[in-house]
């Protein structure tokens, strides 16, 4: 009786449904990439910073890349970080303050993004300790886009791709203000520049990379210009946050008017030279519309007498720049070497089809 229900047993497994199910499938998470550049463009004073907390991914670099052109991030639909960070002006704005929603215009020139993964900290008064905090500002910014965070996610939730995209970026189709701009950051920590006519001859030993007035720019440059006291190698900047002295009384009071402390009146971040030629206008209110009046500044005009004049300007205390109308010129021309054409036009950079 025993050995009958076994048989019996056996025999009702057999005939149960042998068809083939497919189980769903796992969720894996996004591709991860690196950054990519020449072996010279990191030591130990400059190196690229990626958080532990936001890896590149090829998923969330192209959401960002699609954020940073998305005009629906601004309370009318008609700005976009590209609006004010054009690529062939090396993501800066050729104008001298860039114009927000209702044509409110600012007090700040645009700074160029060249580089930023090598930044320690953003905006001209240092207020943004990553870029994921620098990207989270404009949108709330009455001088720039002039919106709210859950209207923004509002509207990407509602346009097409969105979410499938936030999804494969970071598995979610909840997504919120921080998603957006971690996905922000990864993109622009992808704009990176090191093919400049001075990479080629600096790095790669090519002969020919400079003209002869270039090379003796950049002589001055290294030498008795004193511009790479702040404009180091290889990223052409330091992390410096320093007073110039562009004004004897202080317009624009920089970090100071952010901390109110004292000795940080006056001090402006230290922007990057990579790309200068093709970002006008300069310095933090843009008051310059031209390399040569930048180089007749810190020639003739530097204000030694300006509150909290840096100590790092120490050759123009001591009264030791002095450059003759070639020196300006030649400067010049090594500053206009430092543009990187491929850097200007890349398609990996542009607006996404």
């Amino acid at each position: 009786m025993v050995f009958g229900s076994v048989l019996l047993l056996i025999g009702m497994h057999a005939c149960t449904d042998q068809r083939m199910v497919t189980a769903p499938a796992v969720y894996r998470g996004p591709t991860p990439v690196g950054l990519v550049y020449p072996r010279w463009a990191s030591d130990t004073a400059h190196y690229p910073n990626i958080p532990y907390d936001n890896p590149m991914t090829e998923e969330g670099i192209a959401l960002g890349r699609r954020l940073f052109y998305e005009p629906a991030l601004s309370r009318d639909g008609t700005v976009s970080c590209a609006s004010c960070h054009v690529q062939e002006h090396a993501f800066s704005d050729p104008r001298r303050f860039s114009v927000g929603v209702d044509g409110e215009a600012g007090h700040r020139n645009a700074m160029a993004l060249v580089n930023l993964a090598w930044s320690h900290f953003f905006f001209w008064d240092a207020r943004a300790m990553s870029l994921e905090r620098q990207a989270l500002e404009p949108v709330n910014d009455h001088l720039e886009m002039l919106n709210a965070w859950p209207e923004v996610i509002q509207r990407l939730k509602e346009l097409p791709g969105y979410e499938n995209q936030f999804d494969a970026a970071f598995g979610t189709i909840s997504f919120d203000s921080l998603h957006v701009v971690r996905a922000l950051a990864q993109f622009e920590r992808t704009l990176i520049s090191f093919d400049s006519p001075f990479d080629r001859s600096h790095y790669a030993c090519d002969t020919t990379a400079l003209t002869t007035t270039e090379q003796r720019g950049m002589g001055l440059f290294f030498g008795k210009a004193h511009c790479a006291d702040c404009h180091e190698l290889p990223v052409f900047q330091d992390h410096g946050v320093i007073n110039i002295g562009l004004d004897s009384v202080l317009v624009d009071k920089g970090m100071g008017a952010r901390t109110g402390i004292e000795w940080h009146m006056g001090r402006f971040k230290t922007p990057t030279l990579r790309n200068i030629a093709t970002s006008a206008p300069y310095m933090h209110d843009g008051r310059f519309r031209t390399l040569e009046e930048v180089v007749d500044f810190y020639a003739d005009d530097v204000h030694l007498n300006t509150p909290n004049f840096d100590d790092h300007m120490f050759a123009w205390k001591l009264g030791v720049v002095k450059l003759d109308a070639q020196d300006r010129s030649d400067l010049v021309a090594f500053l206009q070497a430092l543009t990187d054409s491929s850097f200007l036009t890349n398609p990996a950079y542009s607006a996404p089809n």
